[in-house]
């Protein structure tokens, strides 16, 4: 099942490529929010064997992204992307949901 609501970037897609080059029976990139974090709520970051029953998959070219049914409600409209610059290396999550964030831009409120 894909959801249109949410997008995986190219730059993101590639990074999740070359990190599942490396990690043999990890199929896809998870991500999930959680409670928590300097600003109410965090993301999550796990590499994932299959989907579960309640995952979306959100796909650019064979690169793919799980997101719990629960998680996807806080990420619609959201671009997930990944981040390399002076700063360092990360992915970001371009949420239009969130009202506040955190400077690391790994946590967030609505």
């Amino acid at each position: 099942m894909t959801n249109p609501n949410v997008t995986l970037s190219d730059a993101a897609a590639k990074r999740i490529r070359e990190i599942l080059a490396g990690e043999e029976g990890k199929q896809a990139l998870r991500v999930s929010v959680e409670g928590g974090g300097c600003s109410g709520f965090s993301y999550k970051f796990d590499l994932a064997d299959a989907p579960a029953a309640d995952d979306t998959v959100i796909a650019n070219g064979d690169a793919k992204v799980l997101i719990d049914s629960l998680s996807l409600v806080y990420m619609d409209g959201s671009q997930i992307d990944f981040v390399d610059n002076l700063l360092g290396q990360s992915f970001q999550i371009n949420n239009p949901n969130a009202v506040a964030s955190c400077g690391c831009g790994t946590s967030f409120s609505l």
